[in-house]
């Protein structure tokens, strides 16, 4: 059964509407400098449902009817459901309408959805950009593995995704990982790379460790 609850932890996406990435920094400077136009109430979103023609089209105009604005998306297929993570911005008299029609809505499109209030994340300025990647065999441990070592690192991660497809030929499932973090100044990268390469040899991945807008980054 369809249903609404409040409030519901969850991350910040980071995702563009026009999906392109952005770390937390960098959608804080766009709201700074008005490139991104945010309303006065801002809203994370989180939705689910069984795989349809028309989910996202159903939703996102229900949105619209409310006079709620997506600013930022993720949105993927996770086994035979679809789920959705957005940033909603609306007026602040809209807010309570908007929370008040959210089960109408869920239950009309056959959706489970979260809502949490939040606000603009915070330009921190105290780390560098860097992109780690990985790709192996599907083998349990690997998402704990590096992001604990990230953590051991204070490094804040801004953006992971994880996905496994078959191989090419074999058809094994290879695991891949892409995150988005901020190494601080007071860390050594050198001194991370090669923690990250110890990690490599004992799961037996290939991993990748460089800053964010170096040649072949989007």
């Amino acid at each position: 059964m369809s249903k609404v609850t409040w409030p519901f932890f969850v991350q910040m996406p980071h995702l563009a509407g026009r999906m392109r990435r952005l770390s937390a920094s960098e959608l804080a400077k766009r709201v700074a400098y008005g490139i991104l136009t945010v309303m006065s109430a801002l809203l994370v979103l989180s939705a689910s449902g069984r795989d349809r023609v028309g989910i996202v089209d159903d939703l996102s105009a229900a949105l619209l009817d409310l006079h709620a604005n997506i600013e930022e998306s993720r949105m993927a297929l996770l086994g035979g459901e679809f789920a959705m993570i957005l940033l909603v911005s609306c007026a602040d008299e809209q807010t309570d309408a908007l929370v008040d029609a959210l089960p109408e809505i869920a239950e009309r499109c056959g959706l489970d959805i979260s809502v949490r209030p939040t606000h603009a994340p915070e330009v921190s300025g105290r780390g560098r950009p860097y992109r780690v990647e990985c790709v192996s065999l599907d083998t349990p441990g690997i998402v704990h593995a590096v992001t604990a070592l990230l953590r051991r690192r204070n490094v804040n991660i801004d953006d992971l995704e994880t996905d496994t497809t078959g191989a090419p030929f074999t058809g094994a499932p290879m695991f891949r990982m892409r995150i988005v973090c901020e190494v601080p100044e007071d860390q050594n990268a050198s001194q991370l790379r090669r923690d990250l390469d110890e990690i490599a040899l004992a799961h037996d991945l290939d991993i990748s460790f460089r800053p964010l807008g170096t040649v072949g980054e989007e």
